[in-house]
């Protein structure tokens, strides 16, 4: 499951879900977009608001919008 799949299944939008990480909306959207990645405090507040556990979040890798245009 991806960032953003487990912040929407939450009911959550994405303003709200970073007041809740106490971490800023781009930073949020660069973590979903695979920009960059949170450290182990941030992802153990996403385990909890999520409800999901570290291993089943799928990260995108840094190229993926390349990839993904590319095709």
């Amino acid at each position: 499951m991806t960032l953003k799949n487990a912040r929407e299944l939450r009911g959550l939008k994405q303003y709200q879900a970073a007041k809740m990480l106490g971490i800023s909306v781009d930073t949020l959207s660069n973590y979903e977009r695979g920009k960059s990645y949170p450290d182990i405090p941030v992802l153990r507040k996403i385990e909890k608001l999520y409800g999901i556990k570290y291993a089943q979040i799928i990260f995108l890798p840094l190229d993926y919008d390349k990839t993904v245009n590319s095709l």
